[in-house]
């Protein structure tokens, strides 16, 4: 059976918008992968706590946006107890075999690269595909990280056609550019959250969950 490829896109999904669905497509036929995988993360440790909507709530909206796409929303992470997208990236290489994964991040987070733990293991793990964002680019291309990664740097093509899929790989893309964030939405919908999960707020969260990983039982 021929490899799955995969692209991972972590982060909180606070709320997750058409952006992270444009960039994720876009990323999708730049690379040629089959399909992506939203790593609704539990808790960033980059991130302040105050103002993150339930983690029930971002999957949701990460659903909503998901939808007719092949697209994945998942809160995996919760489940295989990672705090850290190092370790999440080092057990889905083990626990699915049978892909072939690629992180895919925005240039706010190579900018800010060097910060995450064990970030050099992270690229040794899988190839990694930076998406330009407005206002970001500089600061990445000067980053601890950048200065590292530089000398790993392939072609989107040379992904595409599956001539480079060891890490570490870095991949530069740009596509034009989308001004939409979920600071902006948070700021115009306060309530977004609870208009979200509706009358059922108060369902645990273990009630609402579901982990939609297709074909698991085949690649474990």
């Amino acid at each position: 059976m021929p490899a799955t490829y995969t692209g991972l896109l972590g982060g909180s999904f606070n709320p997750a918008h058409g952006g992270h669905r444009r960039i994720t497509l876009f990323a999708m036929d730049a690379l040629a992968l089959d399909e992506a995988w939203w790593l609704v993360s539990p808790g960033n440790p980059l991130k302040p706590q105050a103002g993150m909507a339930p983690l029930e709530a971002r999957l949701l909206s990460a659903r909503q946006q998901a939808r007719r796409a092949p697209i994945i929303p998942t809160a995996i992470e919760q489940r295989l107890g990672t705090r850290y997208t190092v370790d999440t990236l080092q057990k889905l290489v083990r626990r699915y075999p049978k892909r072939r994964f690629v992180w895919l991040m925005g240039s706010d987070n190579l900018a800010q690269l060097h910060r995450w733990k064990d970030w050099r293991r992270l690229a040794r793990t899988m190839p990694i595909a930076v998406i330009a964002r407005p206002g970001y680019d500089d600061d990445a291309m000067a980053s601890p990280a950048m200065a590292w990664l530089r000398r790993y740097r392939v072609s989107a093509a040379s992904i595409r056609k599956r001539g480079q899929w060891s890490a570490p790989a870095l991949v530069l893309m740009r596509f034009d550019p989308d001004h939409r964030s979920a600071t902006a939405i948070r700021r115009a919908h306060a309530g977004w959250a609870e208009t979200l999960l509706g009358p059922d707020r108060d369902v645990p969260l273990r009630d609402r969950l579901t982990f939609r990983i297709v074909r698991s039982e085949e690649d474990a």
